[in-house]
């Protein structure tokens, strides 16, 4: 396994795989050298859960929806590479 790690678990009764691998997709393009492994994983039950390296850092039925793309690279960015302006996506 490579560190660190970002876990997207999705539903796959709700359909939310394309929503996962797109959100994989923007945070691999934004920290390509940062993150070390993105994992796509199914799930069942309305659960779409973000986890970097085991720390839970988005739950759906925990917030009441999906974040944000700036909110969530925000998240990662503070957490793998404090220092990283991320330029538009740092501005309200």
């Amino acid at each position: 396994m490579r560190e660190p790690r970002l876990e997207i678990e999705y539903c796959t009764q709700c359909r939310w795989l394309l929503r996962a691998a797109w959100f994989a997709q923007e945070l691999l393009t934004t920290f390509p050298g940062d993150l070390g492994e993105v994992a796509l994983v199914p799930g069942i039950g309305g659960v779409f859960e973000i986890r970097l390296n085991d720390e839970t850092i988005w739950s759906r039925k925990e917030r009441h929806g999906f974040p944000e793309l700036a909110e969530l690279k925000r998240l990662v960015r503070d957490r793998i590479a404090p220092d990283r302006d991320l330029g538009h996506s740092d501005r309200p």
